[in-house]
């Protein structure tokens, strides 16, 4: 089918805080206009909450004129303890959804990123595709050193990617998702997201909390059974800096990064056999959901009836099943046995070779 055929993209909503961000909030933006499949006479919708802001953000915004876009821009401030990214965030959303609502769209797609993140223009279009087959897309996130790159720092990125990428293949030899298959990436966060508005909705809307709002919006729609998918042609590039606008945040990781390349600080992680008894635990929930023996699983995990009785109450699949019995036993686990990184890569390449020899035997 030509590009000039082709259908228009349904409606969608692209929702963005931003604290102090006169500097790449107008590239972001930029991007935002040249979205695939939308132009001055089908505008892709965008929310831009401006809380907090000193430095002349919310006159960048007004002064752009990008014709592309439909934008709404919210000035807000923030006080005491509703002072951080989840109540900015979640305004934009709730803006995002009221405005599909209004519409007539209540299905209508929420898409969420960072006001510094640099976009590609199939983005959007990657988003709604991958949206086909799963109820929530998070994009992969890549490390955008703005044209400053040390070496060593990015050979540092590269070793803590592919720990996460060994983490992956353990999932995919012994509790493989259907809905998320190889290749994927493991990312979920605030910098890409993507879900209907009408079942942000339905599980609450995004929790307004200081730090770890996006994944518990992700937590949130896989208790409800939706699939997450890591799509790998969702990405986005995200900002090295090492000082950032969000307690938490991807700043505070690329800090922590910083200083072992610089000062020897030590970068820990969950050892390999953490990965795989937690691979094989949630294998093991999901065959008793599948073999109609869930009730008595949680009996034998020790759960309380009140705790078996919220996870059955309503569960429609596998998925739900699986991560509400985890948020129950999370408080009584104890805490993941941590080695350094170079061990860890180690243990996960010798396990991956021994589940290999084993498929082969």
């Amino acid at each position: 089918m030509s590009a000039t055929l082709a259908p228009r993209p349904g409606p969608a909503v692209v929702c963005v805080p931003a604290r102090n961000e006169v500097e790449r909030l107008p590239r972001l933006l930029a991007a935002l206009a040249v979205q695939d499949g939308f132009s001055a006479g089908h505008r892709l919708r965008v929310v831009v909450v401006a809380n907090n802001c000193t430095d002349g953000t919310a006159a960048a915004v007004r002064d752009l004129g990008l014709d592309t876009i439909d934008l709404r821009l919210i000035e807000a401030t923030f006080t005491g303890a509703d002072a951080h990214v989840g109540t900015a965030r979640r305004r934009a959303l709730d803006a995002g959804a009221d405005w599909l609502e209004a519409g007539g769209a209540p299905d209508g797609v929420l898409l969420t990123t960072d006001a510094d993140a640099r976009l590609d223009p199939s983005w959007v279009a990657a988003n709604l595709a991958a949206l086909e087959h799963a109820e929530i897309v998070g994009g992969r996130l890549v490390i955008d050193d703005d044209g400053a790159a040390d070496p060593v720092l990015a050979a540092f990125h590269a070793q803590v990617e592919r720990y996460w990428a060994g983490v992956r293949r353990l999932e995919d030899a012994l509790d493989p998702p259907p809905h998320d298959p190889a290749p994927r990436h493991g990312d979920h966060t605030g910098g890409s997201l993507a879900l209907r508005a009408s079942l942000y909705r339905a599980v609450g809307g995004l929790p307004a909390i200081p730090r770890g709002e996006d994944n518990a919006l992700v937590a949130a729609v896989q208790r409800a059974g939706g699939r997450l998918r890591h799509c790998p042609a969702v990405s986005v590039r995200v900002s090295a800096r090492t000082s950032g606008r969000a307690e938490g945040g991807m700043a505070v990781e690329m800090l922590r990064r910083a200083r072992v390349v610089q000062d020897g600080e030590a970068y820990r992680l969950p050892t390999a056999g953490f990965w795989r008894d937690a691979v094989l635990r949630r294998a093991r929930l999901r065959r008793h959901w599948r073999e109609g023996a869930a009730a008595g699983a949680l009996a034998d995990l020790g759960l309380s009836t009140q705790d078996r009785a919220a996870i059955l109450h309503d569960c429609p699949n596998d998925i739900a099943f699986v991560e509400r019995t985890l948020a129950r036993l999370a408080p009584h686990d104890p805490p993941a046995p941590e080695c350094p990184l170079d061990r860890a890569l180690a243990e996960l390449d010798a396990l991956a070779a021994d589940l290999r020899q084993d498929a082969a035997a």
